[in-house]
């Protein structure tokens, strides 16, 4: 019973063998989780806090911490960006995207959106708990802040909702190129994001690094499951009745989009 049950476990593991693209990705979330445990060592202990000093300052005018490089307007867009890694904004971007994946008929891939982003959630106000890091001193906050400092919320939540919807909703589109925009735009606004949380004052660069690492690695995860249960033809699913089913055939023999 034991060798039957693990017969299609064992098939399936040797179909990802001859996936690369699979294989990379477990690399990467290998090497992620590693990089956050050195970073979250490295800041425990101190030894990064040079060089965070540092970056923070080389963000502000010489002799004047107070005031953030470049113009007024650089600034107010600073805070436009870190805006987008803010709870209004990604709440409303997730509802509006579970919206449009059910109305695709995409109810497995709206339902494991909704848990990647709400997990995220718990995972960064869990983590901000456990390190419990001060928010920097060393410069006057651009924008108001309440919480821990390590590992950055807002970086962290851009990259689990921005990646992770990137590549969920790049599962359905049937053609390579608009997949790669809508991953390299998921990864653009992420960065962003983090960049204007130092550049403002109220994160380290570790602490925005931190953020990354762990936002990247969770929506690395939930496309790998998006693998599983991302319907296909024959499924039992509906695709959505506008598109065709040589569509749907493209896109499953187009392997996986991580």
């Amino acid at each position: 019973m034991t060798s039957l049950a693990l017969s299609p476990f064992l098939k399936r593991v040797l179909r990802w063998r001859k996936e690369p693209m699979i294989l990379a990705t477990l690399l990467l979330i290998a090497c992620g989780l590693w990089g956050f445990i050195e970073l979250a060592d490295e800041v425990g202990e101190m030894e990064s806090h040079g060089y965070d000093e540092k970056i923070l300052l080389a963000m502000r005018e010489a002799g004047n911490p107070a005031d953030p490089i470049g113009p007024p307007w650089m600034e107010e867009m600073g805070r436009d960006l870190t805006a987008l890694g803010g709870f209004t904004i990604l709440t409303g971007l997730t509802a509006a995207s579970l919206g449009l994946m059910l109305l695709l008929g995409r109810h497995r891939l709206a339902l494991l959106t909704l848990v990647a982003i709400a997990g995220g959630m718990q995972a960064s106000a869990m983590l901000k708990e456990f390190f419990d890091r001060p928010r920097p001193d060393l410069v006057p906050h651009g924008v108001l802040v309440t919480s821990a400092s390590f590992p950055s919320g807002h970086a962290m939540m851009a990259a689990v909702v921005y990646l992770t919807l990137g590549v969920l909703l790049a599962r359905t589109q049937p053609h390579l190129r608009l997949r790669l925009f809508i991953i390299t735009l998921s990864v653009i606004i992420t960065l962003l994001v983090g960049v204007s949380r130092v550049y403002l004052g109220v994160h380290w660069p570790t602490d925005v690094l931190a953020g990354w690492m762990v936002g990247g690695i969770w929506a690395l995860t939930f496309g790998l499951i998006a693998l599983r249960i991302s319907p296909r033809k024959g499924a039992g699913e509906n695709v959505g009745p506008d598109v065709p089913e040589r569509v749907e055939d493209e896109a499953s023999n187009a392997g996986p989009v991580i």
